[in-house]
């Protein structure tokens, strides 16, 4: 069967590809997928396999870019260069989109001391934040199938937990899935490892 390579290179930093690209691609690929570029060119071909239904049976192989953090970091903690095929979890959410590396959820104003947004959330059974805070972020855990969450209650406050759904209700917030953000402001958000979605990465 034929491996199709999908050349994302070209993004921008905090750019995701046309979903109308992507869907045009992976959707004539009548076999394994390798797809070069960086950590959302990845996560927006798993979206569409998901999608579509093909995720299960289709083996999909990933290029990074050279000198990108992201790109090293994701590479790192999936075992990239192993030579020994994994079989993943998918980290969703309730928009359609994929995490991979790093979300955050954060001010629409962005980074900031003085940026803060009122958010109620739940990592599972755990309340993680009620009330003012800074910043959320999220990272795939994929050694147990789960997502650590980081609330940044203020500088040098911090809360900490492990889990597989974080949900939050929050003031409006600009959400980054892997450094790209959302196109609208939000005030619900849902990220969740779903163990039973798997994904074949051949590293």
């Amino acid at each position: 069967m034929d491996v199709v390579r999908f050349d994302l290179r070209g993004l921008a930093p905090g750019q995701g590809p046309s979903r109308r690209h992507v869907a045009s691609v992976v959707d004539a690929a009548g076999g394994d997928v390798v797809v070069l570029g960086p950590v959302p060119a990845l996560a927006a071909v798993l979206a569409r396999l998901w999608k579509t239904d093909r995720l299960p049976t289709v083996t999909v192989g990933w290029e990074p870019v050279d000198g990108d953090a992201a790109c090293r970091g994701l590479a790192r903690d999936l075992g990239l260069g192993s030579g020994t095929a994994r079989e993943l979890p998918l980290v969703r959410d309730d928009h359609g989109g994929v995490l991979l590396h790093h979300g955050r959820i954060e001010s629409p104003g962005g980074q900031g001391l003085r940026k803060r947004f009122g958010a109620q959330a739940h990592h599972d059974d755990a309340r993680v934040a009620d009330g003012t805070i800074t910043r959320i972020e999220a990272r795939p855990r994929w050694d147990d199938d789960a997502l650590g969450v980081t609330v940044v209650v203020a500088p040098m406050r911090t809360r900490r937990s492990t889990g597989r759904a974080l949900q939050v209700a929050c003031d409006p917030a600009r959400v980054l899935r892997d450094g790209v953000p959302v196109d609208r402001d939000v005030q619900r958000w849902t990220w969740y490892a779903d163990d039973r979605v798997r994904w074949r990465l051949q590293p």
